[in-house]
């Protein structure tokens, strides 16, 4: 195979208000929890619900912000990035894991789907444009790495 692809596509609700910080080095780095839900009828006809939770990092300042200004509990939202595991070691010496969905500076996207009182379109980052039209989440340089990070507990 010449190539591989990683690439996340997920539309669910945020289950908490986005978590901003900043890095050592003052880049801001946004991340939120997003909950997606499958919906069936078991063999009696009564309705099951399985619902899956996603951590999604951003590491684009421009999509950071736009997290910020527009992202809330509840929100809405289309995600594409991709799949990245950290390890780390806790303070009690163990290795822990983490597989996140991340939208790094030169690909990725977010798209909020909730209706807003203020404007009758979706609001997304894509394709370079103001706020309210979408913005690129290429606009910015590579992803920090994880000891940038201002505490040892990842997020």
């Amino acid at each position: 195979m010449a190539g591989s692809v990683n690439k996340v596509v997920l539309v669910g609700n945020l289950g908490r208000e986005p978590e901003i910080r900043h890095t050592n080095t003052g880049k801001k780095i946004a991340s939120f929890s997003l909950a997606t839900s499958d919906v069936w009828k078991d063999a009696n006809g009564g309705r099951q619900e399985k619902t899956e939770w996603h951590r999604v990092v951003v590491f684009n300042p421009s999509t950071a912000d736009f997290v910020e200004r527009y992202l809330k509990k509840g929100s809405k939202v289309y995600v594409e990035g991709s799949l990245q595991t950290r390890k780390w070691t806790d303070n009690a010496g163990q290795d822990r894991y983490a597989t996140e969905v991340i939208v790094g500076n030169y690909k990725g996207e977010i798209v909020l789907l909730d209706p807003r009182a203020d404007a009758g379109t979706d609001v997304g980052i894509s394709n370079g444009a103001a706020p309210d039209a979408g913005w690129d989440s290429s606009a910015s340089e590579g992803t920090a790495p994880a000891s940038d990070f201002d505490d040892e507990i990842p997020f």
